[in-house]
């Protein structure tokens, strides 16, 4: 898959077949209308098209928008797509004027201009150009003048993805794991920067790698205790740990609060991987979340806290 991010200077797509969408997630919904736009390339001997925005427009259009909390960072996005061997994957910057521009220059400086498109697939409700006056109805009207196909993606299909994306979200905040793994149709995972901490983990007798999320709109599981499995870039670099899994996984379990028992200060995301003890700081360690395992506690001692921890690992080794 190509990607591309100058959209003044994009390539000449053989018979584009595009479709236009954020794509949060590239859940089992949005794998409906990715199969469609690969059918329908292989019927036209064309090349897929998908167009993306970053930020997300609703960063640029909407005067509400704390809280957004988004399943796939962009570079999540490009992996998955990657895997569902799309040809061209086009990230717009979306900005004010982008999104101010009318709707009739959108269609032909932009997806004509641009694209020169033989088949354009989207939905019903889809909105675009200043004060969201362009429509599905405008794009017909244009097709004729402008010489491409279009293709509608049905109403029930658009409703799945939207009910599906809030049942993402909600799942993954609620631990529930399995849920968000059946919808997505791939693992959960996010990933994080090696940062230092204040090393309670190494004293009670079991290291954590402190992860700082980069991007803050990244949803991440609510508070509690996971198996997960972590992947480093560079795996090849670390040999020893013996619970090492096929494709370069690690197993280990993940603490996600406020860490009662210790301080309860703030929130942090902390992975013991299990019989590895490398210095791996200012390295991004990808995490697999496998299954929630309790809530957090505030113990009666350190104590107690160590005898549940270790009990946290034989559960996770049970899992993973």
């Amino acid at each position: 898959m190509q990607v591309h991010y100058d959209i003044e200077n994009l390539p000449s797509f053989r018979n584009a077949i595009i479709t236009i969408g954020t794509f949060d997630g590239v859940h089992m919904g949005h794998r409906q209308i990715i199969d469609k736009l690969k059918s329908e390339a292989k019927e036209n001997n064309g090349e897929t098209v998908i167009i993306t925005f970053d930020p997300h427009p609703r960063k640029v259009i909407s005067s509400t928008i704390l809280g957004i909390r988004l399943i796939n960072t962009l570079n999540e996005k490009i992996e998955i797509l990657e895997q569902l061997d799309i040809d061209h994957l086009v990230v717009v910057p979306f900005t004010d004027a982008f999104a101010n521009q009318p709707a009739e220059d959108y269609i032909k400086n932009f997806l004509v201009d641009k694209f020169h498109p033989h088949t354009i697939i989207i939905g019903y409700d889809h909105r675009f150009g200043k004060e969201r006056l362009g429509d599905y109805r405008l794009l017909e009207k244009k097709a004729r003048e402008y010489n491409f196909r279009l293709k509608e993606i049905p109403k029930h299909i658009l409703e799945n993805i939207s009910i599906s994306s809030t049942n993402i979200r909600e799942a993954i905040l609620h631990g529930d794991i399995a849920t968000a793994d059946t919808l997505l149709g791939y693992e959960f995972f996010f990933s994080g920067v090696v940062v230092h901490g204040d090393k309670i983990g190494r004293k009670l007798g079991y290291p954590t790698a402190n992860l700082k999320i980069k991007d803050e709109e990244k949803i991440t599981p609510g508070n509690g205790i996971y198996a997960v499995y972590a992947e480093l870039p560079f795996i090849n670099e670390y040999p020893h740990s013996p619970l090492a899994t096929p494709h370069s996984r690690l197993k280990g379990m993940m603490s996600i609060g406020f860490r009662p028992t210790v301080d309860g200060k703030k929130r942090v995301i902390e992975v013991n991987i299990f019989d590895f003890d490398e210095d791996i700081y200012d390295q991004s360690l990808k995490v697999y979340v496998k299954k929630y395992l309790r809530q957090e506690v505030k113990f009666d001692g350190l104590d107690a806290l160590i005898e549940q921890i270790g009990k946290d690992k034989i559960e996770s080794l049970k899992i993973l």
